[in-house]
């Protein structure tokens, strides 16, 4: 055969056998790589950053490790040359398996017969610290093959971050970022050059180059590797001479634990995240965190040992603090607890929004008078804070000294269902649950609320009326704004709530204290164990929440004397001078001329007057009838109505126009007031309208009677003050002749029970109980 046709038969086949052997490694290499597939990446350390991206809390890794995530995009540039030179030159051109490395490593180690060199790339060393094994040539040959897998699966760039992530740095730590965080108490793209490569050689040696235990020796072989370093020309001699001169500043030092509540509860939340951006800024939270640890030791003789606050930023829409227990490391008193996201009583706190609510249904204006006078509201009976009642009051008076008879009369009229659902709809969780069960209590503090959601809503006010998103995390995303309030009703609360001359003013405060300029608002639980105070202007809205987690109530706390000092101290703190910052009038807002009495537009009668404010179309334009004609005889002993009126010998004559309830209390108090006339005994015509209304016992209730010792129940009823007598039947027997205002009482019958009263005008009315023994 001719030579060179042979030669080209035996390329060929050389050539075919290679091919062949090519394709039966990659046809292997595949089939391994879906039989033992890469192992799953462990997980990540968690860390919360603030604003401006500092770190506030960390959390181990599951496994334990302080190994935070950090991409190549986020490396310091001269870290990442350091590692590449230093570890893999060749990083970027070799499939994971650097074959000239190899051979030259196999020559010289079997020329010295011992190891000079290695040859892992910076790909076989991401396996060794993913996967660690022994070193035998069995684990090299498994190692080769998963640096293939990672180049195959991976990115260069994926590889060498997987590579700064998990590469050790000494104990339990792990990355350069944890490394850079515990050692510098630097994030890494602020590192030094000296700083960066302590970084790149303390993995080679984690245990005798540990910062911690030998500073002396990590700054020898950093100098050399500097050295190094500038003979390659891989940094500029300047630097190099600079780095040197550096000293060794590097010590363990524990991360920060600011936050740890909001921390914990973000953690919990998103369990799989690396790094939690929040809105919240240090500086405030520190601020804040200094200002409630030093109030509370001035009052925990008092027993008061819990407290937490949140602060949000109006101008931004941003919550700045998250405080969700004065000292989350006081086990004794549930430390731990997170105040903000607890479920409390919120006291008087709701309402504001009761009274806006009645402002945008025209019910009330600020000067429109109210009742605050005993009241049975079918069995629920509420009484106001110093268990005193003022009569009549306007509703700003009622609202800045936080009458409770005047809310829920409020709130009977705008009617609990509609209240509790704009509350549900903007974000209060427990009653939207409870929703279906909360009747008039709700407007004392009948319902359970957090700090979070009851300061978000007072970020209501700040915004004219309108609920926005306020982040808690840099990410999130705008979400629609909900109207709570007109713009016009938002105003008139928070002109009421900047009052000073009110009750919830602490005692001794204009004294001793700087009072801000804000607007606030303070509630206490029943039983005094919760204080509240939240206030507002407009750069912030800041809640805060004083008491015992385990809801023990101490006497002297309340939200005037304990809550709003501190609210005072971080407004004084943080917005010093704020009053030449505050909201102004709506145009919408009208102004009108009401009557002193009642507070409604002047009537045919009215001699007095003020301005108030109004919603024009919306508030009522009844006017003022405070006063009532009355036709009475000519020596006033008698008054008549339009059935019995005489020919002659009467005369007309104003009387107040006050309700029975209001006639009875007065009556009650011994408070005078100008009398009408009894009506005319002779006249036949029986006043429906005017009947006995029966308080006690309340309609339609079941009562429980202890069998053994029968207790008996009140009868009392509410009638026109011409009434003398009064006379009581039960189940359709005569039962007794009182007075007015005579206490009768009796010993009911198991069963349904049936009472009616009559007066000495004839008019009657009943009701029916159900009572039951145990």
């Amino acid at each position: 055969m001719h030579p060179i046709r042979t030669f080209f038969t035996a390329y060929k086949k050389h050539v075919t056998r290679f091919a062949a052997i090519t394709a039966g490694l990659v046809l292997l290499f595949f089939i391994l790589n879906a039989l033992f597939p890469l192992p799953p990446v462990p997980s990540y350390s968690t860390v919360v950053t603030g604003d401006k991206n500092e770190v506030i809390h960390a959390f181990l890794s599951r496994d334990d490790k302080w190994r935070f995530k950090i991409s190549t995009r986020e490396l310091h540039p001269d870290l990442k040359t350091a590692f590449i030179h230093k570890e893999d030159n060749y990083f970027y051109y070799h499939p994971g398996i650097n074959v000239l490395a190899l051979m030259r490593a196999a020559f010289n180690n079997t020329l010295h017969l011992k190891k000079t060199s290695g040859a892992s790339t910076i790909t076989m060393q991401v396996v060794r610290l993913l996967e660690p094994r022994e070193r035998t040539y069995l684990n090299k040959i498994i190692e080769a093959f998963r640096a293939l897998q990672y180049e195959w699966v991976y990115s260069k760039e994926e590889i060498l971050e997987l590579y700064i992530n998990f590469v050790p740095y000494g104990s339990n730590i792990e990355g350069v970022k944890a490394a850079s965080l515990l050692y510098f108490q630097k994030s890494p793209e602020q590192l030094s050059l000296a700083q960066i490569v302590s970084l790149t050689i303390i993995p080679n040696r984690p245990v005798s180059l540990n910062p911690q235990r030998s500073r002396a020796l990590l700054k020898t072989e950093r100098n050399k590797w500097l050295k190094r370093f500038g003979e390659a020309g891989i940094f500029e001699p300047q630097r190099i001479q600079d780095a040197l001169k550096e000293d060794v500043y590097a010590s363990r030092k524990p991360l920060p634990k600011r936050a740890p509540h909001l921390s914990i509860r973000l953690h919990k939340k998103y369990p799989k995240a690396t790094e939690i951006g929040t809105t919240l800024k240090v500086t405030t939270q520190e601020r804040a965190q200094l200002i409630l640890t030093n109030y509370m030791a001035r009052i925990r003789q008092l027993g008061i040992h819990n407290s937490a606050l949140v602060i949000y930023n109006n101008e931004t829409r941003r919550m700045e603090a998250y405080i969700g227990a004065n000292d989350f490391y006081d086990s004794e008193h549930d430390g731990q607890v997170d105040g903000v996201n607890a479920i409390r009583s919120p006291g008087s706190t709701l309402k504001p929004f009761i009274y806006g609510m009645a402002f945008d249904k025209g019910l009330l204006t600020p000067k429109r008078v109210i009742e605050d006078i005993p009241t049975n509201f079918d069995g629920y009976v509420p009484t106001n804070f110093d268990e005193h009642f003022n009569g009549l009051v306007s509703v700003e008076k009622a609202l800045a000294y936080s009458l409770n008879i005047p809310a829920v009369k409020t709130i009977e009229q705008i009617t609990p269902n509609a209240f509790t659902q704009v509350l549900a709809k903007n974000g209060f969780k427990q009653i939207k649950r409870d929703q279906a069960h909360l009747g008039l209590s709700v407007s004392l503090g009948g319902c359970g609320v957090t700090l979070e959601e009851l300061t978000h809503l007072y970020t209501v006010f700040a915004q004219h009326g309108i609920r926005y998103h306020y982040a808690t995390l840099q990410q999130d995303a705008d979400s629609l704004a909900s109207r709570v309030l007109s713009e016009s009703s938002a105003y008139m609360i928070s002109e009421i709530l900047t009052q000073i001359t009110r009750p919830d003013l602490p005692n001794n405060m204009q004294s001793s204290f700087h009072i801000p300029h804000i607007a606030w608002k303070t509630g206490t639980s029943f039983g005094r164990k919760d204080a509240w105070c939240i206030g507002y202007n407009q750069k912030y809205t800041i809640g805060v929440w004083v008491g015992n987690f385990d809801a023990t109530g101490v006497h002297e706390l309340t939200g005037a004397d304990i809550a709003t000092p501190l609210l005072f101290e971080l407004f004084n703190t943080l917005d010093y001078n704020s009053q030449q910052h505050w909201f102004f009038k709506p145009k919408e807002l009208g102004l009108r001329t009401v009557c002193t009495y009642s507070g409604l537009p002047m009537g045919p009668h009215c001699t007095e007057s003020m301005i108030d404010q109004y919603i024009p179309k919306v508030s009522t334009n009844a006017v003022c009838m405070h006063l009532k004609e009355y036709t009475v005889a000519a020596n006033g002993q008698y008054s008549y109505c339009t059935s019995c009126i005489p020919d002659g010998g009467y005369t007309v004559k104003l009387y107040p126009n006050l309700s029975v309830a209001l006639a009875d209390f007065y009556d009650s108090q011994h408070i005078p007031y100008e009398k009408p006339p009894v009506h005319n005994p002779m006249c036949i015509r029986v006043m429906e309208e005017q009947h006995p209304k029966i308080v006690m016992p309340v309609a339609n209730k079941e009562y429980l009677i202890e069998r053994a010792v029968p207790t008996e129940l009140q009868l009392k009823s509410i009638v026109p003050n011409d009434v003398r007598k009064v006379y009581w039947y039960i189940n359709g027997r005569f039962y007794q002749e009182a007075g007015p205002k005579d206490e009768v009482f009796f010993l009911p019958q198991e069963g349904v029970t049936k009472i009616a009263c009559s007066d000495d005008q004839g008019r009657n009315s009943s009701i029916k109980i159900t009572v039951g023994f145990y």
